[in-house]
C-alpha cells in the first residue's frame, strides 16, 4: 500500500483547490472544487489511457492480474483526490447520495486493489470509463456559471457526454464488467465491487436519458413554436 504517494496525492490536490481559491477569490468554493475536479479528470484520463492502451497489459484479458508500478502510481494519485472530493462534499452537503455512494465505492475499490496488490489493470480501466466523461460535465457546469448553457455549445457538450457515457462507461464497461466476472483470477470481494459499480453506472444511465429525451423535447417543441412565428410574421403575396 502506498500510503506516502496518497498522502502526498491528497496534499497536492488540497493545495491546488487552495490555489485557484486565491486566484479566483470572487468566485465560490464549488467553481474553485469543480475547477480540482476537472484537472483530476484530465490527468487521471491521461494517465489510465496510457496505463491500459500503451504501458499494459490489457484488462479485458489479464483481469486479476499483479498491480504494475504505473497502475500503483495511477491509482494512489486517484485514491488521493478521492479522498479531498469526498470530504469537500460531505463538508459542503453538493451531493445526493448516488454521487455519494459512487465516490464511496470508488475509494473502497481503489483502496482493494492497492492493498491485495492486484486488479489494478481493471481498476484503472474502470476509472478511466468513469472519469472519460467528467471533464464534460465539469465543462458543462461552468458553461452554466457564465449563461452560455443555452447555445451550440451547450448542446455540442451535452450530446458528446450522453454519448461517451453510453458507449464507454456502459457499452465498454458491460465487457468489461463480464470479463471481470469469468476471470479465474479475480477475487471474490473484486468481482461484487465490480457489480456495484456497474449496477450505480446503469443508475446513472437512466436518468442521462431521462435529461436527453426531456431535453429533446423541448428543443422540438421550441422548434415548432419558432417555426409557427416566423410562418406567422411572415408576409403573404398579394391576392392571397
Amino acid at each position: 500500500m502506498p500510503v506516502l504517494e496518497v498522502i502526498c496525492s491528497l496534499i497536492g490536490w488540497f493545495s491546488l483547490y487552495l490555489l485557484f481559491c486565491w486566484t479566483f477569490p470572487r468566485r465560490g468554493p464549488e467553481w474553485n472544487c469543480r475547477l480540482v475536479t476537472l484537472s483530476h479528470g484530465v490527468l487521471i484520463v491521461l494517465l489510465t489511457a496510457y496505463v491500459i492502451f500503451i504501458d499494459g497489459p490489457w484488462p479485458l484479458t489479464h483481469a486479476g492480474t499483479e498491480n504494475t508500478e504505473l497502475q500503483t502510481f495511477s491509482l494512489a494519485v486517484c485514491l488521493g483526490y478521492f479522498f479531498f472530493d469526498m470530504g469537500w462534499c460531505v463538508c459542503n452537503r453538493t451531493e445526493g447520495p448516488v454521487m455519494l455512494a459512487h465516490h464511496a465505492a470508488s475509494v473502497v475499490g481503489i483502496l482493494l486493489a492497492l492493498l491485495m496488490g492486484v486488479s489494478g489493470c481493471e481498476t484503472c480501466a474502470v476509472i478511466f470509463g468513469s472519469e472519460i466523461t467528467n471533464p464534460l460535465l465539469q465543462t458543462r457546469w461552468f458553461l452554466r456559471q457564465v449563461g452560455m448553457y443555452d447555445s451550440l455549445l451547450g448542446d455540442a457538450v451535452d450530446l458528446l457526454f450522453i454519448f461517451l457515457f453510453a458507449t464507454v462507461r456502459v457499452g465498454v464497461g458491460t465487457a468489461m464488467f463480464y470479463c471481470e466476472l469469468t476471470s479465474p483470477r479475480t477475487s471474490l470481494i473484486m468481482k461484487l465491487g465490480g457489480v456495484v459499480m456497474y449496477g450505480l453506472a446503469w443508475v446513472f444511465m437512466v436518468d442521462i436519458a431521462k435529461f436527453g429525451y426531456k431535453k429533446s423535447k423541448a428543443k422540438y417543441k421550441r422548434w415548432q413554436e419558432n417555426h409557427k412565428l416566423k410562418e406567422t410574421n411572415t408576409p403573404k403575396p398579394d391576392g392571397l
